[in-house]
């Protein structure tokens, strides 16, 4: 691991593979070559926990330049595809300061969700993690987020464009796994699994094990915890915390 990569509290835990790993000021992603996007996005939600007024979400979506051009996304892949470029790391977990708020809207932190899947359910999760982070009792809360390619279900691609011939595949599923570190030292964890299209019910309908999201994703998940407790906690369906939906 590089000395940049140590420094990044986010990866305190651990940090997946990647084809490269793309460090931002407030958060990183694990960049997927041959996907054209994330495998994964890796925050901690608010680090700052700042009682501050927040920014205005900027939508300056944009290319990532880090990713070299033949495996990066632009916008014209995206345009008149009928998805959604849809937050990794969502905009409203760094709303603190603009370059935080900047940063969440490079395509290197998007992948491709249909409008109902990103614009309800997805999002009412996205706000639960954030009522998890306001608990009195939690002291950081890391979130990692991924796509899941499940190939039993038919692919669809988007792009292949003329410019540089890419082509993006369209997830089939979407996991975020969330490890909350208490006040008191204690890890709690918890994981979900939602299809990539219209979804109704409680969010503890889609909730799984941590370590059913690694066999899902081909991932170590907070690789840098060991020992039997962690087990039994990556093994365990935690009872979801109170929130209002």
């Amino acid at each position: 691991m590089s000395e940049q990569m140590s420094l990044s509290t986010e990866m305190r835990y651990g940090c997946p593979a990647a084809d490269q790993v793309l460090i931002n000021r407030f958060y990183s992603v694990g960049y997927s070559y041959y996907f054209r996007q994330a495998k994964w996005a890796l925050e901690i939600v608010d680090p700052d926990k700042k009682d501050l007024d927040t920014v205005e979400r900027l939508d300056n979506f944009r290319p990532d330049f880090r990713v070299p051009k033949r495996f990066r996304a632009d916008l014209s892949d995206y345009s008149g595809s009928g998805y959604d470029r849809g937050h990794l790391v969502s905009s409203a977990d760094l709303n603190d300061e603009m370059m935080q708020n900047s940063e969440t809207f490079l395509l290197s932190n998007m992948s491709p969700q249909t409008p109902k899947f990103n614009r309800q359910k997805w999002k009412e999760l996205e706000s639960a993690v954030r009522r998890l982070d306001e608990n009195p009792k939690v002291l950081e809360t890391y979130v990692i987020t991924g796509p899941v390619f499940d190939f039993g279900h038919r692919i669809t691609m988007i792009g292949q464009n003329d410019r540089n011939g890419v082509s993006i595949p369209v997830p089939s599923h979407f996991f975020k796994c969330v490890l909350a570190e208490e006040k008191n030292g204690r890890l709690k964890m918890w994981a979900f699994e939602m299809v990539n299209s219209s979804l109704r019910g409680s969010l503890t309908k889609y909730q799984v094990s941590t370590s059913y999201i690694e066999k899902r994703a081909g991932m170590l998940i907070w690789g840098n915890l060991t020992g039997p407790e962690i087990e039994k906690e990556k093994n365990k369906v935690r009872r979801m915390w109170k929130y209002k939906g």
